[in-house]
């Protein structure tokens, strides 16, 4: 099911699937940024200057992280960030040696590095979500 919003963003209107979009991520200053589908080209909707669609945003990111899907949803504090990352359109995983799961965001190329120590909680449910999809057991 689409959930079409349109945004303006540096004077330009956008009209975009919100359900296509992989991660958000968003700082306490009041800054929202997420990725457009299928580009490498980010958004980012500020709540000072543009606070419908800041809300808008913030709205959905609560809704699909509460949905039936939700389950696929990460939200995890993340280098001075919070993300909420759909771990259903990842498509690698890197695991090393000294434990750590490193795993880019589509349409962004950046990478998400955890380890066990750092974040406990989005650690085991990366390792669990690889399971439940993959059937590969990390070590």
């Amino acid at each position: 099911m689409a959930h079409w919003v349109k945004l303006s963003y540096e004077r330009q209107d956008y009209v975009v699937d919100l359900d296509g979009v992989s991660a958000f991520a968003w700082t306490l200053s009041g800054r929202i940024t997420f990725w457009l589908p299928d580009s490498a080209l980010p958004i980012v909707i500020n709540r000072q200057t543009n606070p419908r669609d800041y809300q808008t945003l913030l709205n959905y990111i609560d809704l699909a992280a509460a949905s039936a899907l939700g389950s696929t949803w990460l939200r995890l504090s993340y280098d001075r960030s919070e993300y909420a990352i759909d771990l259903s359109r990842i498509r690698s995983f890197c695991y090393t040696p000294n434990n750590k799961l490193t795993f880019w965001l589509p349409d962004s190329s950046l990478p998400i590095i955890l380890t066990q120590q750092n974040d406990p909680e989005a650690y085991q449910k990366v390792r669990d979500f690889i399971l439940r999809k993959t059937g590969q057991i990390l070590p």
